[in-house]
């Protein structure tokens, strides 16, 4: 009996309705600060691996993992990218011209960086054919010069699928009457969206077009690889450049956005710290609401060691009330936050509707939705955080209520 007796006490200590309310409104508040802490915690650290994803998936989808260049342009591009897709870490490849430049239409001007593709090819290295709104990759015939904006661009510029708009490069081309700005009239035959900020700065022209423009002949700027782990561009970037020997520059993702990765990881490192100590503000809170009832239940400690109890059976008795009070906490803020975790994105999308207002603009942050994605590694941490936490805070109340001398406190019963 006496074995079972800190489970029995101790749970019965969590059940009973005490006399002193002042405890039990701390045993509440303990309760509710885990949860809160718990929960805000799990859809904070969801919201970030949301950002996260879509970084991977949209923007990265978009943006080559790793580029190839030869300082004198790629001629005998096909024969190279056969070669660079034997590798074990290559998975796609296809070739690019980048030509930066400025659209104009209605008067209304917008830079761009402007990528000649070969539409066959491109799927092998770009998500862009599944975000297409209206037309196709396979509308950019060669000789016919049309091109494919992004959908914020598109509006910036007033145009549509079928209206023209003219592209100014910054190289000049000089003339009986002087030295002129090359322009070069495009149709839009397409626009394209991926609710990132590359629908305001992108667009897509035939490759041989863009030769033509830059005058390029059959060479071609480079390749775009597809790795099958974006974390390796790095190293497989340098060891491509290094096989392939002089003559060859390499660059990766990192380049580009590299640093908006490392600010979503820095940010939900330095969150889930911040909001770490709210779960331990509240984890904290039991030791004084055990110390509380140490001192409300001095008398039943007594008894109990005039009985037997061991101070190791006292000490249990708390940690099991201690850590009851925790766990109910802990649970229910589990709970709560897979569920906001997991509907946050269309509660936002129901209160921007409804109230009419934007949380995230395409046009100032890189996705236009809130994302979430729920890692069952993050809740489980955030458990065994919080379980690590509220078991500390029980042990020094417990500690106190074994020091409990049955004869100081039966003198005066």
């Amino acid at each position: 009996m006496l074995d079972r007796l800190p489970f029995l006490v101790g749970l019965r200590y969590v059940r009973a309705k005490r006399r002193n309310h002042f405890i039990s409104f701390i045993s509440l508040t303990s309760m509710l600060g885990l949860m809160l802490g718990v929960a805000v915690l799990i859809l904070v650290l969801s919201v970030m691996n949301g950002f996260d994803h879509e970084l991977r998936t949209r923007i990265l989808g978009m943006v080559p993992h790793t580029k190839i260049e030869s300082q004198e342009g790629l001629v005998e591009w096909e024969a190279l990218a056969e070669q660079l897709v034997q590798r074990d870490r290559v998975i796609g490849a296809a070739p690019y011209v980048e030509q930066q430049g400025m659209f104009s239409s209605g008067g209304r001007n917008q830079g761009a960086m402007v990528n000649g593709i070969h539409p066959d090819w491109e799927s092998q290295v770009s998500i862009i054919g599944e975000h297409m709104r209206q037309g196709e990759l396979a509308d950019l015939v060669p000789g016919e010069w049309n091109v494919v904006l992004g959908s914020m661009l598109a509006r910036r510029l007033g145009v549509g699928v079928g209206d023209r708009v003219t592209l100014l490069v910054p190289e000049a081309s000089i003339t009986p009457a002087g030295v002129f700005p090359r322009l070069k009239r495009f149709t839009v035959s397409g626009i394209f969206s991926v609710g990132a900020d590359l629908d305001a700065n992108l667009a897509y022209a035939n490759i041989e077009d863009m030769q033509t423009l830059a005058r390029m002949g059959d060479a071609v700027g480079g390749l775009r690889l597809e790795l099958d782990d974006l974390f390796v561009a790095g190293s497989e970037t340098q060891a491509i450049v290094d096989e392939l020997g002089s003559g060859y520059r390499g660059t990766d993702w990192t380049f580009s956005h590299g640093n908006l990765f490392q600010a979503i990881q820095m940010e939900k490192r330095m969150i889930a710290l911040l909001l770490t100590v709210i779960i331990a503000v509240a984890a904290f809170n039991i030791v004084s609401t055990l110390v509380m009832v140490v001192t409300d239940k001095r008398a039943d400690i007594a008894i109990l060691r005039t009985i037997g109890a061991t101070p190791r059976s006292i000490m249990g008795i708390f940690i099991v009330q201690g850590l009851a009070i925790g766990l109910i906490g802990i649970a229910v803020g589990v709970a709560v936050g897979i569920l906001l975790a997991l509907t946050i994105s269309d509660l936002i999308g129901w209160f921007e509707s409804a109230f009419g207002i934007q949380f995230l603009d395409a046009g100032v942050y890189f996705i236009s939705d809130l994302p979430s994605r729920l890692e069952w590694s993050d809740v489980r941490d955030i458990v065994i955080a919080a379980f690590g936490l509220t078991f500390l805070s029980t042990l020094y109340p417990a500690w106190r209520a074994a020091r409990v001398q049955p004869a100081d406190v039966l003198r005066y019963e």
